[in-house]
């Protein structure tokens, strides 16, 4: 019984030994620093944000984060219609500028 206690013993201490060897050598595998709590990297403009942002955007990876599909799917809903409702604004800018010059003209 206590040799089964001393193998124990040993190997938890070999386990905890390597754990530290592993954990100071390779670290957490970052090449930067993390970042500081509530900091992201994702960008968007502050103006005028375009399907085409909306597509390049890129979201951190977490382990219990949100599935990479559906993120992908919302964002491409998103993209379209921001494309949609722009052109729709642009036709309805040029139509105005168009019925403006119009209606100046005697």
């Amino acid at each position: 019984m206590q040799t089964l206690l001393i193998y124990l013993v040993i190997l938890a201490a070999v386990v905890a030994l390597l754990f530290a060897v592993v954990w100071f050598v390779f670290g957490r595998s970052e090449d930067l620093p993390p970042l500081e709590p509530e900091t992201t990297l994702t960008r968007l403009p502050v103006d005028g944000v375009t399907g085409h942002d909306i597509r390049a955007l890129r979201f951190q990876l977490v382990a219990r984060g949100y599935k990479q599909a559906e993120v992908d799917w919302a964002l491409e809903k998103l993209a379209r219609e921001i494309d949609e409702l722009r052109d729709a604004v642009h036709r309805l800018q040029a139509r105005d500028a168009g019925a403006g010059t119009d209606r100046d003209v005697p």
